[in-house]
């Protein structure tokens, strides 16, 4: 029969945490955009031409910037690009870094050719291609939602763990490391791995103790998880030897297939909580 404590902990989880900011960077996407605006409006004078080889070559010897361009038009961050030439079964390399390394003009308008690249310099192509690129760093940026995602529980958490020290006169650190806890309070903590970071750690001056955090939001499941499960309970015995609190905070769908190892460390560990939890103020509850 499930814990009625944890039967409402796995009841009241959330389906999604994405916030406005989630979607998209509009300051990192508008900003990559500047830095390549000026030269995408002079590669604009190529928008439609019908000799567009002709032209191409003309524009790129009196403006050579230009190339500069040529990866983000096909929605590649990397200026120095490896192709492999399948009929020749060699590589080229093609940098686009700086008008130093241009060398022979052919082989950039190859480029263009072969990577189709002149299919959007057609009549019936794109009309501006600082809005295109607009288009395509929007496209790019949405490749670091799960990035964003990752790290929007952190930011969320953040917000009850500031209001929770404020309020009770603590102080508390992100990304908190032995070596940086110790710096910050004179408190000397051993950890199981060298590399450990906890999200957050909590110091309480009248007792001169601190609570450690971990945090983490789930939205698919796996074996992943029952190793987390694992690793969290060991944790905390770790952590308890040496007289600190340890703190988990989780929730997601995630856990949907993982319920039984996550209800084993739940009854086991002192503390896991959830979002809706942190929104009844469960950190109050802490004792010290």
């Amino acid at each position: 029969m499930e814990n009625s404590k944890f039967l409402v902990f796995k009841n009241t989880r959330k389906n999604s945490i994405k916030t406005w900011e989630y979607f998209v960077n509009w300051d990192k996407v508008f900003k990559n955009k500047r830095e390549v605006e000026i030269a995408l409006n002079k590669m604009n004078y190529l928008l439609g031409k019908e000799n567009l080889k002709e032209e191409f070559f003309l524009l790129l010897k009196s403006e050579p910037d230009i190339i500069k361009t040529f990866p983000i038009l096909l929605a590649v961050r990397e200026q120095k690009l490896e192709i492999y030439d399948k009929k020749e079964k060699t590589s080229r390399f093609f940098d686009f870094s700086s008008i130093d390394n241009m060398e022979d003009p052919e082989e950039y308008f190859e480029f263009f050719e072969n990577t189709g690249l002149t299919n959007i310099f057609k009549k019936d192509g794109v009309k501006n291609l600082v809005d295109y690129v607009m288009g395509v760093e929007v496209g790019l940026e949405s490749n670091g939602r799960k990035n964003r995602g990752g790290q929007l529980m952190e930011v969320i958490t953040e917000e009850y763990i500031k209001q929770y020290s404020e309020a009770n006169h603590f102080s508390y650190l992100a990304q908190a490391t032995a070596k940086g806890i110790y710096e910050r309070w004179g408190i000397n903590i051993s950890v199981d791995k060298s590399e450990r970071s906890f999200d957050f750690a909590v110091y309480n001056p009248l007792k001169n103790k601190i609570k450690l955090f971990e945090v983490n939001f789930y939205n698919g499941g796996g074996s992943k998880l029952k190793a987390v499960c694992g690793e969290f309970k060991g944790l905390f015995d770790y952590l308890k030897a040496q007289g600190v609190e340890f703190v988990w905070i989780t929730d997601g769908m995630g856990w949907n297939n993982t319920t039984r190892p996550l209800e084993e460390v739940y009854n086991h560990n002192d503390n896991i909580f959830n979002l809706s939890m942190l929104e009844e103020g469960v950190l109050n509850s802490l004792k010290w």
